[in-house]
Protein backbone atom coordinates (compact mmCIF):
# COMPACT_ATOMS: atom_id res chain seq x y z
CA UNK A 1 0.00 0.00 0.00
CA UNK A 2 1.14 3.69 -1.04
CA UNK A 3 1.05 6.61 1.36
CA UNK A 4 -2.59 7.36 -0.66
CA UNK A 5 -3.57 4.25 0.56
CA UNK A 6 -2.82 4.78 3.58
CA UNK A 7 -4.17 7.96 4.09
CA UNK A 8 -7.60 6.78 2.49
CA UNK A 9 -7.65 4.20 5.26
CA UNK A 10 -7.20 5.68 8.10
CA UNK A 11 -9.91 8.53 6.90
CA UNK A 12 -12.36 5.16 6.54
CA UNK A 13 -11.79 4.00 9.76
CA UNK A 14 -12.86 8.00 10.84
CA UNK A 15 -15.76 7.22 8.75
CA UNK A 16 -16.75 4.05 10.22
CA UNK A 17 -15.14 5.26 13.64
CA UNK A 18 -18.33 7.24 14.85
CA UNK A 19 -20.66 3.89 13.54
CA UNK A 20 -20.88 2.17 16.66
CA UNK A 21 -21.88 5.61 18.59
CA UNK A 22 -24.26 6.40 15.66
CA UNK A 23 -25.68 2.82 16.46
CA UNK A 24 -25.83 3.09 19.77
CA UNK A 25 -28.03 5.98 19.82
CA UNK A 26 -30.73 4.92 16.96
CA UNK A 27 -31.11 1.52 18.96
CA UNK A 28 -32.68 3.30 21.93
CA UNK A 29 -35.79 4.23 19.36
CA UNK A 30 -35.69 1.80 15.72
CA UNK A 31 -35.35 -2.00 16.04
CA UNK A 32 -32.46 -3.47 13.92
CA UNK A 33 -33.75 -4.06 10.93
CA UNK A 34 -35.80 -0.70 10.36
CA UNK A 35 -32.50 0.92 11.14
CA UNK A 36 -30.48 -1.09 8.65
CA UNK A 37 -32.93 -0.19 6.00
CA UNK A 38 -32.78 3.44 6.89
CA UNK A 39 -29.23 3.44 6.65
CA UNK A 40 -29.15 1.98 3.17
CA UNK A 41 -32.08 3.94 1.89
CA UNK A 42 -30.04 8.06 3.19
CA UNK A 43 -27.08 6.52 1.70
CA UNK A 44 -28.53 5.58 -1.74
CA UNK A 45 -30.48 8.91 -1.77
CA UNK A 46 -27.36 10.33 -1.33
CA UNK A 47 -25.16 8.58 -3.63
CA UNK A 48 -27.15 8.51 -6.37
CA UNK A 49 -27.17 12.41 -7.27
CA UNK A 50 -23.06 11.93 -6.97
CA UNK A 51 -23.23 9.63 -9.48
CA UNK A 52 -24.88 11.13 -12.36
CA UNK A 53 -23.09 14.51 -11.01
CA UNK A 54 -20.03 12.81 -11.76
CA UNK A 55 -21.03 11.36 -15.15
CA UNK A 56 -21.57 7.86 -14.14
CA UNK A 57 -24.06 5.42 -14.66
CA UNK A 58 -25.53 2.47 -13.13
CA UNK A 59 -24.35 -1.14 -14.69
CA UNK A 60 -26.78 -2.10 -17.82
CA UNK A 61 -26.66 -5.39 -17.36
CA UNK A 62 -28.26 -8.50 -15.79
CA UNK A 63 -24.60 -10.00 -14.68
CA UNK A 64 -23.36 -6.37 -13.03
CA UNK A 65 -27.09 -6.24 -10.91
CA UNK A 66 -26.26 -9.84 -9.83
CA UNK A 67 -22.84 -9.32 -8.51
CA UNK A 68 -23.80 -5.94 -7.01
CA UNK A 69 -26.99 -7.79 -5.70
CA UNK A 70 -24.91 -10.40 -3.79
CA UNK A 71 -22.55 -8.02 -2.64
CA UNK A 72 -25.25 -5.67 -0.85
CA UNK A 73 -26.06 -9.81 1.29
CA UNK A 74 -22.98 -10.13 2.32
CA UNK A 75 -21.46 -6.09 2.71
CA UNK A 76 -24.45 -4.88 4.14
CA UNK A 77 -27.73 -6.88 4.81
CA UNK A 78 -26.43 -10.11 6.59
CA UNK A 79 -23.88 -7.76 8.59
CA UNK A 80 -25.01 -4.86 9.25
CA UNK A 81 -28.96 -7.04 10.42
CA UNK A 82 -26.56 -8.93 12.73
CA UNK A 83 -23.87 -6.32 14.30
CA UNK A 84 -27.28 -4.33 15.29
CA UNK A 85 -29.52 -7.16 16.72
CA UNK A 86 -26.21 -8.01 18.60
CA UNK A 87 -25.67 -4.43 19.54
CA UNK A 88 -29.10 -5.14 21.60
CA UNK A 89 -27.29 -7.38 23.47
CA UNK A 90 -23.79 -6.50 23.80
CA UNK A 91 -21.65 -3.36 24.64
CA UNK A 92 -20.94 -1.60 22.13
CA UNK A 93 -17.05 -1.94 23.21
CA UNK A 94 -17.03 -6.26 22.87
CA UNK A 95 -19.18 -5.51 19.19
CA UNK A 96 -15.91 -3.38 18.16
CA UNK A 97 -13.17 -5.48 19.70
CA UNK A 98 -15.12 -8.57 17.57
CA UNK A 99 -15.59 -6.32 14.62
CA UNK A 100 -11.45 -6.37 14.29
CA UNK A 101 -11.25 -9.80 13.35
CA UNK A 102 -12.67 -9.24 9.94
CA UNK A 103 -8.79 -8.91 8.59
CA UNK A 104 -8.32 -12.58 9.89
CA UNK A 105 -11.68 -14.02 8.34
CA UNK A 106 -10.95 -12.46 5.44
CA UNK A 107 -7.32 -14.43 5.13
CA UNK A 108 -9.24 -17.66 6.20
CA UNK A 109 -11.88 -17.22 3.74
CA UNK A 110 -9.54 -16.59 0.79
CA UNK A 111 -7.20 -19.64 2.26
CA UNK A 112 -10.34 -21.97 2.90
CA UNK A 113 -12.30 -20.70 -0.50
CA UNK A 114 -10.08 -20.28 -3.22
CA UNK A 115 -6.75 -21.84 -1.81
CA UNK A 116 -4.55 -19.10 -1.73
CA UNK A 117 -1.68 -19.48 0.14
CA UNK A 118 -0.93 -17.09 3.41
CA UNK A 119 1.88 -15.31 3.87
CA UNK A 120 3.58 -15.11 7.16
CA UNK A 121 4.04 -11.32 7.53
CA UNK A 122 0.30 -11.04 6.91
CA UNK A 123 -1.23 -13.79 9.06
CA UNK A 124 1.82 -12.26 12.07
CA UNK A 125 0.34 -8.59 11.06
CA UNK A 126 -2.87 -9.58 11.33
CA UNK A 127 -2.50 -10.89 15.04
CA UNK A 128 -0.90 -8.68 16.31
CA UNK A 129 -3.43 -6.05 15.23
CA UNK A 130 -6.21 -8.16 16.86
CA UNK A 131 -3.79 -8.17 20.37
CA UNK A 132 -3.51 -4.29 19.86
CA UNK A 133 -7.40 -3.97 19.75
CA UNK A 134 -7.48 -5.68 22.86
CA UNK A 135 -5.01 -3.81 24.67
CA UNK A 136 -6.59 -0.34 22.88
CA UNK A 137 -10.63 -0.91 24.32
CA UNK A 138 -9.61 -3.00 27.52
CA UNK A 139 -10.65 -5.92 29.94
CA UNK A 140 -13.78 -3.77 30.07
CA UNK A 141 -15.34 -4.11 27.26
CA UNK A 142 -15.87 -8.05 28.62
CA UNK A 143 -18.14 -6.73 31.03
CA UNK A 144 -21.27 -8.60 31.21
CA UNK A 145 -19.83 -10.93 28.49
CA UNK A 146 -22.38 -13.88 29.93
CA UNK A 147 -24.35 -16.65 28.69
CA UNK A 148 -27.30 -14.02 27.95
CA UNK A 149 -25.20 -12.69 25.46
CA UNK A 150 -23.27 -15.03 23.74
CA UNK A 151 -25.49 -15.15 21.01
CA UNK A 152 -24.55 -11.61 20.46
CA UNK A 153 -20.95 -12.15 20.07
CA UNK A 154 -21.59 -15.18 17.83
CA UNK A 155 -23.69 -12.54 15.62
CA UNK A 156 -20.51 -10.04 15.56
CA UNK A 157 -18.42 -13.30 14.40
CA UNK A 158 -20.96 -14.20 12.02
CA UNK A 159 -20.63 -10.74 10.91
CA UNK A 160 -17.10 -10.36 9.94
CA UNK A 161 -17.15 -13.91 8.41
CA UNK A 162 -20.03 -12.38 6.04
CA UNK A 163 -17.54 -9.39 5.39
CA UNK A 164 -14.11 -11.71 4.63
CA UNK A 165 -16.87 -13.26 1.77
CA UNK A 166 -18.14 -9.80 0.67
CA UNK A 167 -14.26 -8.84 0.56
CA UNK A 168 -13.59 -11.72 -1.66
CA UNK A 169 -16.83 -10.98 -4.05
CA UNK A 170 -15.78 -7.49 -4.16
CA UNK A 171 -12.97 -8.82 -7.03
CA UNK A 172 -15.88 -9.36 -9.39
CA UNK A 173 -16.78 -5.46 -8.85
CA UNK A 174 -12.98 -4.29 -9.52
CA UNK A 175 -14.20 -2.55 -13.62
CA UNK A 176 -16.34 -0.37 -11.80
CA UNK A 177 -15.34 2.94 -10.14
CA UNK A 178 -15.74 3.48 -6.89
CA UNK A 179 -18.65 6.09 -6.82
CA UNK A 180 -20.56 3.35 -9.25
CA UNK A 181 -19.79 0.15 -6.96
CA UNK A 182 -21.11 2.54 -3.78
CA UNK A 183 -24.47 3.33 -5.48
CA UNK A 184 -25.20 0.15 -6.77
CA UNK A 185 -24.34 -1.96 -4.12
CA UNK A 186 -26.17 0.41 -1.62
CA UNK A 187 -29.35 0.96 -4.38
CA UNK A 188 -29.46 -3.02 -3.92
CA UNK A 189 -29.56 -3.12 -0.32
CA UNK A 190 -32.41 -0.46 -0.30
CA UNK A 191 -34.75 -2.55 -2.45
CA UNK A 192 -33.76 -5.94 -0.90
CA UNK A 193 -33.77 -4.43 2.95
CA UNK A 194 -37.88 -3.19 2.55
CA UNK A 195 -39.45 -6.58 2.44
CA UNK A 196 -37.45 -7.35 5.63
CA UNK A 197 -37.54 -4.64 7.48
CA UNK A 198 -41.49 -4.74 6.34
CA UNK A 199 -42.16 -7.86 7.92
CA UNK A 200 -39.89 -8.04 11.08
CA UNK A 201 -40.61 -4.26 12.41
CA UNK A 202 -43.50 -2.90 10.37
CA UNK A 203 -41.73 0.02 10.31
CA UNK A 204 -44.17 2.19 9.22
CA UNK A 205 -46.40 1.75 12.26
CA UNK A 206 -43.54 3.64 14.76
CA UNK A 207 -43.06 6.28 16.31
CA UNK A 208 -41.18 9.21 14.60
CA UNK A 209 -38.14 9.31 16.65
CA UNK A 210 -36.38 12.11 18.51
CA UNK A 211 -34.22 14.99 17.11
CA UNK A 212 -31.41 13.34 18.36
CA UNK A 213 -31.81 9.90 16.81
CA UNK A 214 -32.59 11.25 13.63
CA UNK A 215 -29.55 12.79 13.35
CA UNK A 216 -27.78 9.72 14.88
CA UNK A 217 -29.17 7.60 11.74
CA UNK A 218 -28.77 10.67 8.99
CA UNK A 219 -24.88 10.94 10.15
CA UNK A 220 -24.88 6.93 10.03
CA UNK A 221 -26.28 6.81 5.99
CA UNK A 222 -24.55 9.79 4.69
CA UNK A 223 -21.01 9.88 6.67
CA UNK A 224 -20.76 6.21 8.16
CA UNK A 225 -22.04 5.16 4.56
CA UNK A 226 -22.25 7.06 1.39
CA UNK A 227 -19.18 9.14 1.61
CA UNK A 228 -17.09 5.83 3.90
CA UNK A 229 -18.27 3.35 0.70
CA UNK A 230 -16.50 5.32 -1.96
CA UNK A 231 -13.60 5.53 -0.01
CA UNK A 232 -13.66 1.61 0.83
CA UNK A 233 -14.14 0.83 -2.73
CA UNK A 234 -11.35 2.50 -3.96
CA UNK A 235 -9.37 1.02 -1.81
CA UNK A 236 -10.19 -2.25 -2.99
CA UNK A 237 -9.64 -1.21 -6.56
CA UNK A 238 -6.14 0.45 -5.22
CA UNK A 239 -4.86 -1.86 -3.18
CA UNK A 240 -7.22 -4.94 -3.00
CA UNK A 241 -10.02 -6.34 -0.46
CA UNK A 242 -7.50 -7.83 2.22
CA UNK A 243 -5.95 -4.08 2.17
CA UNK A 244 -9.37 -2.70 2.71
CA UNK A 245 -10.30 -4.91 5.63
CA UNK A 246 -7.51 -3.55 7.82
CA UNK A 247 -9.60 -0.57 8.41
CA UNK A 248 -11.59 -2.84 11.44
CA UNK A 249 -8.15 -2.85 13.00
CA UNK A 250 -8.20 1.04 13.53
CA UNK A 251 -11.94 1.82 13.92
CA UNK A 252 -11.60 1.08 17.80
CA UNK A 253 -8.79 3.52 18.31
CA UNK A 254 -10.60 6.27 15.86
CA UNK A 255 -13.42 5.54 17.69
CA UNK A 256 -12.02 6.67 21.48
CA UNK A 257 -9.45 9.38 19.37
CA UNK A 258 -13.06 10.94 18.58
CA UNK A 259 -13.97 10.44 21.94
CA UNK A 260 -11.32 12.26 23.28
CA UNK A 261 -10.95 15.33 20.59
CA UNK A 262 -15.07 15.78 20.80
CA UNK A 263 -16.48 14.56 24.00
CA UNK A 264 -13.18 15.66 26.59
CA UNK A 265 -12.41 12.07 27.47
CA UNK A 266 -8.64 11.18 27.96
CA UNK A 267 -6.81 8.48 26.67
CA UNK A 268 -5.16 6.29 29.09
CA UNK A 269 -2.04 5.21 28.66
CA UNK A 270 -2.90 1.56 27.71
CA UNK A 271 -5.25 2.81 25.01
CA UNK A 272 -2.06 4.71 23.89
CA UNK A 273 -0.02 1.58 24.33
CA UNK A 274 -2.92 -0.25 22.12
CA UNK A 275 -2.83 2.10 19.38
CA UNK A 276 0.70 1.86 19.30
CA UNK A 277 0.35 -2.19 18.96
CA UNK A 278 -1.96 -1.82 15.90
CA UNK A 279 0.42 0.55 14.15
CA UNK A 280 2.82 -2.08 14.20
CA UNK A 281 0.66 -4.45 12.90
CA UNK A 282 0.07 -2.37 9.95
CA UNK A 283 3.75 -1.71 9.82
CA UNK A 284 4.56 -5.53 9.40
CA UNK A 285 1.70 -6.48 6.82
CA UNK A 286 2.70 -3.44 4.78
CA UNK A 287 6.53 -5.15 5.08
CA UNK A 288 8.21 -2.06 5.86
CA UNK A 289 9.91 -3.68 9.24
CA UNK A 290 10.84 -6.16 6.64
CA UNK A 291 12.37 -4.25 4.48
CA UNK A 292 9.93 -5.32 1.75
CA UNK A 293 8.76 -2.52 -0.67
CA UNK A 294 5.19 -1.76 -1.07
CA UNK A 295 3.96 -2.76 -4.08
CA UNK A 296 2.36 -0.09 -6.47
CA UNK A 297 -1.70 -0.30 -6.74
Amino acid sequence: MRLRDWVMLISLSILWGGTFFFVAVALKEVPPMTLVLARCVIATVALAPILLLLGFKFPNTRTGWRDFGVMAILNNIIPFGLIFYAQTVVPSGLAAVLNATTPLMSLLVVRLVVGEPWTTQAFAGVLVGLAGVGVLVGPEAMGGATFVNALGMLACLAATLSYGLSGLWSRRLKPYSAPVSAASQMLCSSLLMLPIAGIADRFWTLPVPSQSVLLAIFALGVLSTALAYILFFEIIRRAGALNAMLVTLLIPFTSISLGALYLGEALSSRQLFGAAIIGMSLLVIDGRLFGIKPKAA
